[in-house]
């Protein structure tokens, strides 16, 4: 007897199905479309199970995304289904969770209102990038890291790595995963020389522990890919046998991925919080495991 009924989005379906796999459930099939002037239809095609398990990111087409989630959140309500775990591996408009110029839309605290209101039960996400975006639900939200998967990643392919934060912000998240695989970490930081010049560099960290080394840049989100040329080329002039680069979310906009490994980089991945093609760490066994 069914359970738990996974779901997943236009967004997230491949991911649905290896969490379904994970937790031996149940992948409901749903039927998602435009019409010919930009309206969503939803459709879910199998029987409604009690607590139901909506798989969904929101990143890009956002606006899309985030209207075929609450239109899958609200019709599983209506429809009978008591207890609706939303998992968002990548929650959309998640950067604007406060009002940094005056007249601002606090984005993060709307998104959370309409998902919440659409009738979520509680909801998961992964390594979102401001952790304050929970204090806008009221409803139980949990925060899951993908440094298990992205720690598993560089051990199969490197027994010599060093982890680097490309700034000060991305330290604790290289700090985990340096933990893990028992290596050495550090994070690049900018030292303004003049009221006109900039200068990034190694912070606090001993030249032996990037030369002859496998260096591995790891981000939470890489979108431009600016910062990471930048702490590709860094690590190239103190010694680095090889650089490579990994994300959680790789949102990779315009040529970022060219810009990449023009820079040098020997590869870059991501996990499947998004569909791209260099989404090769999954997140299936976390989210499971978050679900259970």
């Amino acid at each position: 007897m069914v359970i738990l009924l996974i779901i997943g989005g236009s967004a997230s379906q491949k991911l649905a199905a290896e969490v379904a796999k994970e937790l031996g459930e149940y992948l409901c099939p749903i039927e998602t479309k435009k019409f010919p002037d930009g309206e969503r239809y939803i459709r879910i095609k199998g029987n409604i199970e009690k607590k139901v398990v909506v798989i969904q990111s929101t990143g890009y087409p956002q606006d899309e995304n985030l209207i075929e989630l609450l239109f899958i959140i609200k019709n599983l309500k209506s429809l009978g289904a008591r207890e609706i775990k939303v998992v968002i591996p990548y929650f959309g408009y998640g950067r604007q969770e406060k009002r940094f110029k005056e007249g601002e839309a606090i984005s993060a605290e709307i998104v959370a209102n309409l998902i919440e209101n659409s009738g979520a039960s509680e909801i998961i996400s992964i390594n979102l990038h401001e952790d304050s975006v929970r204090n806008f639900f009221n409803i139980p939200i949990e925060n899951i890291s993908a440094t298990a998967p992205i720690a598993e990643y560089i051990a199969n392919i490197s027994n010599k790595p060093v982890i680097i934060a490309p700034d000060k912000g991305a330290l604790g998240f290289t700090e985990e995963i340096s933990k893990i695989l028992e290596c050495n970490f550090s994070y690049l930081k900018k030292v303004r020389l003049s009221p006109e010049k900039v200068e990034t560099k190694i912070a606090d960290i001993n030249i032996d522990y990037v030369e002859g080394h496998d260096a591995f840049i790891v981000d939470d989100i890489i979108a431009t890919g600016g910062t990471i040329v930048n702490a590709i080329a860094i690590l190239k002039e103190h010694g680095a046998k090889s650089v490579s680069v990994c994300c959680v979310h790789p949102i990779l906009v315009n040529d970022a991925i060219l810009k990449i490994y023009a820079a040098g980089a020997k590869s870059i991945a991501g996990t499947d919080s998004l569909k791209s093609e260099v989404s090769s760490i999954s997140v299936a066994k976390i989210i499971a495991n978050a679900i259970k």
